[in-house]
């Protein structure tokens, strides 16, 4: 058997002797894409039987049928090589849709929500029952739809901003188009609300309404409350800080048939959050300055200036981890001194640190964007430890 071509473009096959010609499996090859299809050829051919050694075939005798059939395999192959379009775009909204939950704000609220309900759990390890764990996932999707809602609708109508602050973004990259981002903003809020409805009474979907209400009038026209910084501050604080902390407690002893009871490490826990979420709300517009002050948006980061509000950042969530030490000291009944006081001593260490790297990096915008990313690292960290302490 023999595969050889020639430059002027032509693929020609001999197999055996002179005797097998097959003129019908000529085939015509544009010179520019030849070498490309030799290559892919190399590649394929040796796996379905036919030998290749330096670029060419081994010659050996075969027959005509056995050739025609693993030429046609090779061919086929080489034509289906390249990406499924199909595939390629569902593969991209996904992407867009996965960036314009912002994961970020995913991870905190799922960590939130399992380090309460396991906090609910172990301090009633008798009633832990295999049938919650349906209701606790449900109360979860209808979370993440809440905070889905949030952020997307925060995104749809800060297009002009995030194309300069947060270009990555996908309705401000052009990856997700504006009337999909409020067909799933939509989706959101109706799935999230019946899930809610369906399953934990009035009280808790009464708070759910609440959390999707404040998240309206953050971002949405006339009132728009992220313009006025005291009050987006309340805001972000109120739905990520009490809210959640508060319904999810709260939620996870109604399903475990217990009325609602605050205890010493929830109190903790609702507290530091709230004061970290005001944090967050201080420290999130650090990075998008540049888009604030040409939009004429007012925040203190705008007014006060990137370095104060870093320093006044650090400052309250230091306040927060002295606190959590204090606590641990002089209420050893309620907490576990063994975790409590080296953990948080650790946290504030390396807060301290990460803000003498900003001042270092004379506060770049890839410095403050990493600052920013490690105040929500924090965050998640003190929901890791939650459980245990």
């Amino acid at each position: 058997m023999e595969l050889s071509y020639a430059p002027s473009s032509s693929l020609r096959i001999s197999v055996g002797t002179p005797s097998y010609n097959l003129p019908r499996l000529q085939t015509k090859i544009p010179t520019s894409k030849f070498s490309d299809l030799t290559s892919k050829c190399s590649q394929i051919l040796p796996n379905i039987g036919l030998p290749i050694q330096n670029g060419r075939s081994i010659s050996k005798p075969v027959s005509t049928r056995h050739y025609r059939r693993n030429f046609i395999r090779a061919c086929t192959q080489v034509g289906s090589a390249g990406p499924d379009p199909i595939i390629n775009k569902v593969s991209d909204f996904r992407d867009a849709c996965w960036r314009f939950l912002r994961p970020h704000t995913i991870r905190g609220t799922a960590l939130g929500s399992f380090a309460l309900v396991a906090r609910a759990l172990i301090e009633n390890p008798n009633l832990i029952k295999w049938s919650l764990v349906l209701k606790a996932l449900s109360g979860l999707f209808a979370l993440i739809c809440g905070n889905g809602y949030i952020v997307g609708i925060n995104q749809i109508y800060d297009i002009g901003i995030d194309k300069v602050n947060k270009p990555y973004l996908p309705i401000a990259a052009g990856d997700l188009s504006v009337q999909s981002a409020w067909l799933l903003v939509a989706f959101f809020a109706v799935a999230g609300l019946s899930v809610v409805a369906l399953n934990f009474g009035p009280f808790i979907t009464s708070l759910y309404c609440l959390g999707l209400f404040l998240g309206t009038i953050y971002s949405v026209p006339p009132l728009r409350m992220k313009r006025f910084p005291v009050a987006a501050f309340l805001i972000i604080a109120t739905v990520r800080g009490f809210l959640l902390n508060f319904g999810v407690y709260y939620a996870t002893r109604a399903a475990l048939g217990l009325p609602f009871q605050w205890s010493s490490p929830v109190v903790f826990i609702t507290t530091f959050v709230t004061v970290f979420a005001l944090v967050i709300a201080i420290t999130k517009d650090l990075p998008d300055v540049e888009g604030d002050r040409k939009f004429q948006i007012s925040t203190l980061a705008t007014t006060l200036g990137v370095r104060n509000i870093a320093y006044l950042g650090s400052g309250l969530l230091m306040l927060n981890y002295v606190a959590s030490i204090l606590a641990a000291i002089y209420m050893p009944q309620a907490f576990r001194r063994n975790l409590m006081i080296p953990v948080h001593s650790i946290l504030a260490l390396s807060l301290i640190y990460q803000t003498r790297v900003l001042e270092q990096a004379n506060y770049t915008k890839e410095a403050i964007s990493g600052f920013y990313r490690f105040i929500w690292n924090l965050f998640y960290a003190e929901y890791i430890i939650f459980p245990f302490i």
